[in-house]
């Protein structure tokens, strides 16, 4: 594949997940804001952070559905169209959130508002990241799939890196009352910018699968999750169960760490935040090399050891995350990082070997889709949910020990596909 190529490729895949994961990331980083500006009038301050992330999985609950709708028109009709109207949904959304009027203008309104907005971008969001990986891995030689189809989730979290940037100036550059105020509002809006470049970048594409390749193979699905569920359960299962892990790994690790460290570890938000970004920015230079380690060593050994590693990490890392310590609370987030980096990096190309083309976009969408209502958006939820159960700061930690166990146990029945042709039909 030409280089050119190469790097429309990447940028096709990437810009989106850019976009997304910035929108989601937030969300989640400003949670604590969000709490006081959208639900707490007189409410206990953990009831509503709980009612925020609350909100934050409602998008989730959505993302199937998103990924069944524009999933069967990726299918049907070809992935570049389909992808540039995810973009434009999900911008949207997130800029509506940046306009909306709080609880304190026009009171439970504007959480039925914020709702809303979230529920749009969870069926926007649905359809985005299964399709980028599609096109990208249908754009990419079998020798170099793991490298490209890792910039996808490189997008994700670049994302959540510029999200967690974001957040960090905002907090060291604005009082408290200034950011409850309406410092919220201007990350939500620098969305606006960062979608209409995407959406130019997506409208200029070819599409991935040609006339032809269609019927080299069996054709169009015509109800592409009718024949996904029937002829191809095993991989739309592998794809739901190496993907438990993935986003349970995500959401604690990137997103509800910064909260965990600022009421369980006793850090300020600043601190927080910035261990959040450092995090972010190992995870985003070793993801890659991830991808690449694929290509050499196969999809199914990266996937086994992180996994295993994550089980094996996640307590003593959440350990030294509660000590007090900020450098050493910093190191444990960060070394967390790198099996979740491992995971994104190595996930899209395999997902996208288990399937044929005429259904490649709704099962990796519907499977993956189906992880992240289950334990994404609900896992700083489940998080909260545990310590307030058990009162051990080490709870979420045995959530992601579980989550290991089932991805694991996934990831042992695949058969290897590094270097295979993708299929037609």
């Amino acid at each position: 594949m030409p280089q050119s190529i190469d790097r429309r490729v990447v940028a096709a895949g990437l810009v989106g997940s850019v976009v997304e994961y910035y929108d989601f990331g937030i969300y989640g980083y400003l949670a604590t804001v969000l709490s006081v500006v959208f639900f707490a009038n007189g409410t206990d301050p953990t009831t509503a952070l709980l009612a925020t992330f609350a909100t934050f999985a409602a998008a989730f609950v959505l993302r199937p559905l998103g990924g069944l709708i524009f999933g069967h028109l990726g299918d049907r009709f070809g992935r570049s169209r389909i992808l540039a109207a995810t973009i434009l949904s999900m911008c949207a959304a997130t800029v509506a959130i940046g306009v909306l009027p709080t609880y304190a203008a026009i009171g439970v309104g504007a959480a039925f508002l914020l709702v809303a907005a979230r529920c749009v971008q969870g069926i926007a969001s649905g359809g985005e990241v299964g399709g980028a990986a599609a096109y990208v891995a249908e754009k990419s030689p079998p020798a170099r799939r793991g490298f490209l189809c890792s910039t996808v989730q490189l997008g994700a979290l670049s994302g959540a890196l510029l999200a967690s940037v974001a957040v960090t100036i905002l907090t060291s550059v604005l009082t408290s009352e200034q950011l409850a105020a309406w410092g919220w509002r201007i990350p939500f809006l620098i969305s606006l910018p960062l979608g209409l470049v995407g959406l130019w970048i997506r409208y200029r594409l070819e599409d991935s699968v040609s006339d032809e390749e269609l019927e080299a193979g069996e054709g169009e699905a015509s109800a592409p999750a009718v024949e996904l569920v029937r002829a191809h359960l095993p991989g739309l299962l592998r794809t739901l169960g190496l993907s438990t892990l993935l986003f349970a790994g995500y959401y604690v690790t990137y997103v509800y760490a910064s909260t965990h460290l600022q009421r369980t570890g006793g850090f300020s938000p600043a601190a927080a935040f910035w261990s959040t970004t450092i995090t972010l920015i190992v995870s985003c230079a070793a993801m890659p090399f991830f991808g690449k380690l694929s290509d050499r060593w196969g999809r199914r050994p990266v996937l086994l050891i992180a996994a295993i590693a994550f089980g094996v990490l996640a307590v003593p890392c959440f350990a030294v995350m509660n000590a007090g310590a900020l450098a050493p609370a910093i190191l444990a987030q960060v070394v967390l990082g790198l099996p979740e980096a491992a995971l994104m990096g190595v996930v899209f190309a395999t997902f996208a070997e288990m399937f044929p083309s005429r259904v490649r976009y709704t099962g990796i969408a519907l499977g993956f889709n189906l992880a992240s209502m289950a334990v994404g958006g609900t896992a700083p939820l489940i998080c909260l949910w545990l310590l307030g159960l058990t009162g051990s700061p080490l709870a979420p930690a045995w959530f992601l020990v579980a989550a290991a166990v089932v991805t694991v146990g996934t990831a042992l029945t695949l058969t290897e596909t590094r270097g295979t042709a993708l299929r037609t039909g």
